[in-house]
């Protein structure tokens, strides 16, 4: 009866031998291997849900660079605002939200702010009021605005010293007491140059003293301020005399002009002049 089977079917280990069993057999280790590498690949997917990342930092990069950056790390890069910086170049990332090593998912969208492209510049018609105003005042003003101030020059003024009477950009008047060129552009970074007031370095006429006794004299060189030089006395000496101007140094012929805080010299007598009125 053994035998019989044994002749009849084939045994165990002729089974074993056979290529049946060997594609079976592959195909159970292919199986085990594909389920092995799917429940690794589940594994990982489910660890890594949910993990947050550290953000790199962008801020100082072009655009474009970060851009591209962020992309292959998983992130977006969405502009929010552009400004304007003196010297720098367009599209360079100047702040980031959220900021640089924060931790955050995959995919998060990173808002920046760049700088502009191109110059920026400001219309004379919308500065603040410049003429009169304290030069210093205004310099710190125009500096917020990306605005540089230099003074020219100094103009006697009989107001208060250092205010501005006029303004000039690339030589050219465009603020005055009686001019204000609304529709000049002012690029930001650039210069302005201003004339600014001092109450010495005028010039006034040169007074007639003539007649005048000394006090009214002395009085009226201040007012026009002057100042009273040598007195040369014509004649003699009376301690209670009133002593009057003969003549003067420089002379008076209604014409002439003479610097702010300069003398006049005088001759004096106790005899007053006879045409004086």
């Amino acid at each position: 009866m053994n035998k019989q089977n044994t002749q009849g079917q084939p045994g165990f280990f002729e089974y074993i031998k056979s290529k049946l069993f060997l594609k079976q057999l592959l195909f159970i280790f292919g199986l085990l291997f594909l389920i092995i590498f799917l429940a690794q690949l589940l594994l990982k997917v489910y660890t890594n849900h949910g993990q947050k990342l550290e953000l790199p930092k962008y801020i100082g990069k072009n655009i474009d660079e970060a851009k591209e950056a962020a992309d292959d790390a998983s992130f977006e890069i969405v502009v929010n605002d552009s400004i304007f910086i003196v010297g720098k170049d367009g599209g360079i990332i100047t702040d980031q939200n959220p900021k640089p090593g924060s931790l955050v998912k995959e995919n998060r969208k990173i808002y920046v702010t760049i700088t502009k492209y191109g110059t920026e510049t400001v219309k004379v018609g919308d500065l603040p009021v410049l003429y009169g105003n304290a030069f210093d005042q205004k310099k710190t003003e125009l500096k917020y605005r990306d605005i540089e101030c230099v003074i020219k020059d100094y103009a006697y003024d009989p107001g208060e010293p250092n205010h501005i009477l006029e303004v000039w950009y690339k030589n050219e008047l465009i603020i005055s007491k009686d001019v204000r060129k609304e529709d000049v552009q002012i690029a930001k970074g650039d210069q302005l140059e201003f004339i600014v007031s001092r109450k010495d370095g005028g010039e006034v006429t040169i007074p007639n003293l003539k007649c005048l006794d000394i006090e009214e004299a002395r009085f009226l060189l201040e007012t026009s301020k002057l100042q009273l030089g040598q007195i040369t006395e014509k004649s003699e000496s009376d301690p209670e005399a009133t002593w009057y101007i003969i003549s003067q140094s420089p002379p008076y012929d209604g014409i002439s002009n003479i610097k702010m805080g300069e003398k006049i010299d005088i001759n004096v007598s106790t005899q007053k002049p006879l045409d004086c009125n």
